[in-house]
Formats: structure tokens, C-alpha cells, sequence
């Protein structure tokens, strides 16, 4: 039986739950939240799995182009993590979902209706074996970043999950940045292919961590998921903190970062950069990229062609 509570109880829970989260509680499943953490995680959570899904096919695309056995066995264990990856927190987002009545089916849909958004990165185009590189170096290792701020997430069941995620996430950049070292040891050919591909994926790059600000989309996501703890640091500081780490290691190969305006300013100790297209940021979240419908669509052949094993495993057995 669901209990009405007055508005002056509602306070004194929010009390209670804020306390617990400031003191280093972790809150789990069945414990009560407010409506708006609840929500707060929904979306973090299910667009994260979603992106672990999404964020496979474009690798995948180039399991059959590797270019050694040993380089497609890489690739191959990569994709089969981040599936496993999604499907884990799939089902965190599950649990959540339940006061709902919804569950894993339902945000499946809402990936393909276009209600649930994954990461700008995933809906771009893997033209060369360096693409394959570059999203393992580059676009995992600005995930990590965000991830392990994360892992003292007050929802318990995502900290958790988080802790798997990070440490595979970390074998992935290494696979990443193996290849992007061959291709630089390797020809002329190799090294501008690298070149090429960090051209067409630098601004996406600086897009994945989502604009400063909530005036550039209107949206308070990050102020929310800080107020309750579930992370520390804004976009703009995760942004500067992937600059702080990967703007040496690319000049250290030998590499141009596509950015004439980008320095460091001592004095606000900051990096100072030429700002993305948010406006392109918007399309491509809406399912507007150059690889957005090929996927998607995939993804959804890929769903339809394997009902019988979901209604197989829900069967009851008599």
C-alpha cells in the first residue's frame, strides 16, 4: 500500500536521505529517494548502458578489417566487454525503473523511438584502422575519466557496477593506445592516417563530456548529479582534466592537436580552446550523425532477430 506523506514529513525524509549521502552513505535499491534522484539516476545510468551497447558497433565494424589475428582477438574481447558492460547496468537501471512498472524491454524502445540519448562519440564514422586507435585511446580514456569520479557514487548498485567497468575500461585504452603506437612507429602513410583521424575526432572528443554550462543546452543534469553526490566535478573540470592528460602524450607523437587557439593560461590554470559546435552537439545526440540511423537500426534488426531467446529464457516452466 503506497502511504501519502504530508509535505512536512516529505522535508523531514529529504532531510534524512541528504544527510545520509553528505555523511558517505551509499543508498541502495529499495531505500527511499526523492523522485528526482530516482529520475536523476534513470537517465544517467540507462544513457551510460545504452552508450556501452551503442559504443560497441563502431569498433565492431572493424573486427573483420583487423589488420593482424592477434589485433582482431583484441578488438573482438573489447567489443564483448562493452556489451557486457551495458548489459550490466541496464540492469541497475532496472531496479529503478520498477515503481514505474518498466523495465529493460521499455528502455530498449526508448533507444529506438529516439527518447533515449547515447554518447555524441558513437554516432560518428570509423573510416581507418586508426578510428579503431583513437576510440580506444582517446574516447575510452576520456570515459575513464568520468567514470572513476564516479566510483563513489551515493547510489550504491551504480558504484558498484562502476568498479568492474573502470578497471576494464583501463585494458581497453591500453588496446587503444597500442594501436595508435604501431601506426606511429610505422610509415609515413601510417602516421598521417593517424593525423587524420585525430583531426575528425577532436572536436567530438571535446563534445563527449557535455557543454560547461547548463545555458548552452538549458539543461542542469550535471548540477543535479553533484547535488546528490553521484559525481564531484563539472564537465568543464573533466574536460580540462582529459586536456591535462592527453594534450602531452598526442604532442609527444608527433601529432598536431587541430586547434591553433589551444595553450595553457598559467594564470587561470586553465586550457584555453577553440569551443565545439553545440549546436552540431544537439543534432547528433538527436540521432543526427553521419553512423545515428545504420546503427540504430542495427541495433534494432539485431533486438527483432532475437526475441525468441528473451521469450525462451521467460518462459515458465510447467
Amino acid at each position: 500500500m503506497n502511504v501519502v506523506l504530508t509535505s512536512e514529513e516529505e522535508q523531514q525524509k529529504m532531510f534524512q536521505f541528504l544527510e545520509r549521502i553528505h555523511s558517505g552513505d551509499k543508498i541502495e535499491a529499495d531505500d527511499w529517494m526523492p523522485e528526482e534522484y530516482r529520475i536523476t539516476l534513470i537517465k544517467l545510468i540507462s544513457m551510460h548502458g545504452m552508450s556501452e551497447i551503442m559504443g560497441a558497433l563502431p569498433e565492431k565494424e572493424w573486427v573483420p578489417r583487423a589488420p593482424s589475428l592477434s589485433r582482431k582477438l583484441g578488438i573482438m574481447a573489447k567489443v564483448q566487454d562493452e556489451m557486457g558492460h551495458g548489459q550490466l547496468l541496464l540492469r541497475v537501471t532496472e531496479d529503478l525503473l520498477k515503481p514505474y512498472g518498466k523495465n529493460r524491454a521499455d528502455l530498449m524502445q526508448d533507444l529506438f523511438n529516439g527518447d533515449l540519448k547515447f554518447h555524441n562519440v558513437f554516432h560518428m564514422e570509423t573510416k581507418t584502422w586508426a578510428d579503431a586507435g583513437i576510440i580506444g585511446w582517446l574516447v575510452d580514456g576520456a570515459a575513464i575519466i568520468t567514470q572513476t569520479n564516479m566510483l563513489n557514487a551515493s547510489y550504491g548498485p551504480y558504484a558498484r557496477a562502476l568498479q568492474r567497468i573502470c578497471a576494464e575500461e583501463v585494458f581497453h585504452a591500453q588496446h587503444g593506445e597500442s594501436i595508435i603506437m604501431a601506426l606511429a612507429e610505422g610509415t609515413t602513410e601510417q602516421k598521417e592516417m593517424i593525423q587524420e583521424a585525430l583531426n575528425r575526432w577532436w572536436e567530438p572528443l571535446l563534445m563527449f563530456f557535455g557543454p560547461a554550462s547548463k545555458e548552452t543546452t538549458g539543461s542542469s543534469k550535471q548540477d543535479l548529479t553533484i547535488k546528490y553526490k553521484i559525481r564531484t566535478k563539472t564537465n568543464e573540470e573533466f574536460r580540462q582534466l582529459f586536456f591535462d592528460k592527453y594534450i602531452p602524450r598526442i604532442l609527444s607523437l608527433g601529432l598536431t592537436v587541430p586547434d591553433s587557439t589551444l595553450r595553457f593560461d598559467r594564470e587561470s590554470n586553465n586550457w584555453i580552446y577553440q569551443q565545439p559546435d553545440w549546436n552540431e552537439f544537439k543534432k547528433v545526440i538527436k540521432n543526427g550523425g553521419p553512423r545515428s540511423k545504420a546503427r540504430l537500426n542495427l541495433r534494432r534488426t539485431s533486438y527483432e532477430n532475437n526475441a525468441w531467446v528473451r521469450e525462451a529464457l521467460s518462459a515458465t516452466v510447467s
